[in-house]
């Protein structure tokens, strides 16, 4: 008997069908951010970061244009199993014959090789207007700015943007979700923290204003409590971001790096979902605070994957990821975070749900524990390698990624 029928049994004792969950696990879409592919540098004004971002670390092998890029995320893509998408920020516009236009004029056809390549690897794309990294950010400030020559210019980039995210829709056939995220605030305690939120409320509505299908593409708005040099104040607070997507009709998300450290997002998911047709989320691994590590097996990433499987909401839910770590090999960082996620949302479909949901009910918290630790040792690693070796993915894939680096990044 092989290892994967052992497992099988072992799991069907507890009522749990193996094959069921893999089957939901490989019709579960992940987003595969472009940023962890370059050190979110970018293909537009090359501005240092900003907005309470770093990249830390200098790994030899950065892509530096979008050829290397692509060649890199489609390298990635082969290890990593199941559903993807790709994730990109407006910064990754490809412009030809010395064209350059700004971001308040990004338009279609700057994207249109990223198309291409989605049609060529069989995805969707997700996509975030860039408010970081470029010179009309002044004092931390974008769509809050109090110049309104400065918010203008982002009003027009986040509209164009609007515009950008249809197309992509419009080309794959698959629905685009639209991130907005701003980097606004304050080092220090503000004499008016009322004004900012207002601007950027009028920005926000200025920009939803434009018409869009609604089928193809899906808004979100994404909070944050803090970056290093706004340490006092931001503008996009998760009252703020919550509110005005409840009222608006747009879609909330999450980013679990993006709230104080004692907070999780495991513990948000079943609220949002009782208030919204669908939520979003960035999954990252912040270490004391929002440093963007990459995704391991952890325990507040699993719980996060058990809340979206108790809640029956695989289908309501835009799972996404977001880090970037420049201190070991980018394709390596690619796919254990992207499949740490994945691995996570098996563990999560093959616990006994319903039984443990009973036992709440009957207030039985003796035997939820109990049949809680058991699934700590249930035989998951089994499970997870008959998944890639049907995904026709290598389960070590690290003599690959050594390879890719001896063959190509070495001589970048």
């Amino acid at each position: 008997m092989s290892r994967y029928s052992e497992a099988k049994e072992m799991y069907a004792k507890y009522g749990i069908d193996t094959e069921a969950a893999m089957a939901a696990l490989k019709n579960t879409p992940i987003a595969v951010h472009c940023w962890q592919g370059d050190d979110v540098v970018g293909f537009d004004s090359r501005e240092s970061l900003s907005g309470g971002i770093q990249t830390t670390g200098n790994y030899p092998g950065r892509a530096r244009t979008p050829k290397e890029l692509m060649a890199d995320y489609a390298e990635a893509f082969s290890l990593i199993p199941g559903k993807k998408k790709l994730n990109l920020h407006a910064s990754y516009a490809i412009f030809e014959d010395g064209e350059a236009v700004g971001r308040d004029k990004l338009l279609p056809k700057h994207f249109k090789k990223w198309v291409d390549f989605a049609k060529e690897m069989g995805v969707g794309i997700d996509f975030n207007p860039t408010f970081f990294a470029h010179p009309m950010v002044k004092d931390n400030l974008t769509l809050s700015s109090p110049d309104e020559e400065v918010r203008r210019y982002w009003i027009n980039h986040g509209i164009a943007c609007l515009k950008i995210a249809e197309y992509f829709a419009t080309e794959t056939g698959i629905p685009t979700v639209m991130n907005i995220w701003i980097p606004d605030g304050y080092k220090e305690i503000p004499a008016d923290r009322l004004s900012p939120r207002a601007r950027f409320k009028a920005s926000l509505d200025e920009i939803l204003d434009t018409p869009y299908d609604k089928t193809k593409v899906y808004v979100t708005l994404e909070s944050k409590v803090f970056g290093i040099g706004l340490e006092s104040y931001t503008v996009g607070s998760a009252e703020f971001c919550l509110s005005y997507s409840d009222t608006r009709g747009i879609t909330p998300l999450m980013d679990n790096g993006h709230y104080h450290p004692t907070e999780v997002v495991s513990d948000k998911i079943s609220s949002l979902l009782l208030f919204n047709e669908k939520i979003a989320l960035h999954v990252t691994r912040s270490v004391r605070w929002d440093s963007d590590h990459v995704v391991i097996f952890d325990d507040e990433t699993k719980e996060i994957a058990k809340e979206i499987v108790r809640c029956n909401a695989l289908d309501r839910v835009f799972i996404a990821t977001d880090y970037f770590d420049a201190s070991i090999n980018r394709i390596s960082a690619w796919v254990t975070g992207v499949r740490s996620v994945a691995k996570a949302l098996l563990f999560a479909l093959l616990q006994p749900t319903e039984k443990l949901a009973e036992l709440q009910s009957k207030s039985d918290f003796t035997e939820i524990m109990v049949i809680s630790e058991e699934m700590k040792t249930m035989p998951l690693g089994d499970v997870w390698s008959e998944y890639l070796r049907r995904e026709g993915v290598c389960e070590n894939y690290l003599e690959r990624i050594k390879e890719y680096e001896r063959e190509v990044l070495s001589k970048r």
